[in-house]
């Protein structure tokens, strides 16, 4: 597995290496967005981690030119930069996990690990509601031809959903579930959350919804095929 770091902070970029390495990973570091992007079209990666904040070029613009490149290879982003409104424009750029600094090593490791197992040559997996697609190894939904990327949180609810249809998740069942007991993250972070799922599903003109049961939480509704 090969992983790429973009971050400026020289000592905590050697130190993520070292940390992958440990775990059997190989990896380069770069220091600014420009070296990314060049480390980019030269080299092929099982995940990318990149800070906000390098110079020459931004993490979010080195970000949107991985995506307008039509490549799927999932992207952690590693930046100081934690409120909502930089999570959800990272996000929104196609970032697949978000990892805000200061963080424990062994965070790191496991969501590293986590989105490398995406390009790990898994069978193939689809699972299906109504008139939507899921397909597990590219974090895609589809439906009638359209088909939209997933980040992996919303991979997480949108699969809890398809294989749970009609069944209905409060949303500390969702919190525990998708973001652990122990996750620093607020409760409005589900919300959120199925809100970028809700907006995904219209985007390819999907007859099912996740629908809001008053005083209950979430279910996936939809015409079953």
């Amino acid at each position: 597995m090969r992983i790429l770091i973009a971050e400026d902070e020289v000592e905590l970029a050697k130190g993520l290496k070292f940390l992958l390495e440990k775990n059997k990973f190989t990896v380069d570091i770069v220091h600014d967005g420009a070296e990314a992007v060049d480390c980019f079209h030269c080299s092929e990666y099982d995940v990318i981690v990149l800070d906000i904040m390098m110079p020459k070029v931004d993490g979010l613009e080195v970000l949107r030119h991985i995506r307008r490149s039509k490549s799927s290879v999932p992207v952690l982003m590693l930046t100081a930069k934690a409120e909502v409104e930089d999570r959800v424009a990272g996000l929104e750029a196609g970032a697949d996990d978000y990892l805000p600094k200061p963080f424990a090593s062994r965070e790191f490791i496991a969501r590293v690990k986590a989105l490398s197992r995406r390009n790990a040559g898994y069978a193939d997996l689809v699972l299906s509601f109504g008139d939507v697609q899921l397909d597990c190894n590219k974090y895609e939904l589809a439906c009638r031809g359209d088909s939209v990327r997933l980040n992996n949180k919303e991979f997480q609810l949108a699969e809890l959903f398809i294989q749970h249809p009609h069944y209905v998740f409060s949303t500390n069942h969702l919190m525990d579930k998708i973001w652990g007991q122990d996750s620093d993250a607020d409760m409005s972070v589900v919300w959120t959350y199925i809100g970028f799922v809700r907006k995904k599903l219209r985007q390819i003109g999907s007859s099912v919804e996740i629908r809001t049961v008053r005083g209950a939480g979430y279910s996936l509704e939809g015409q079953e095929c």
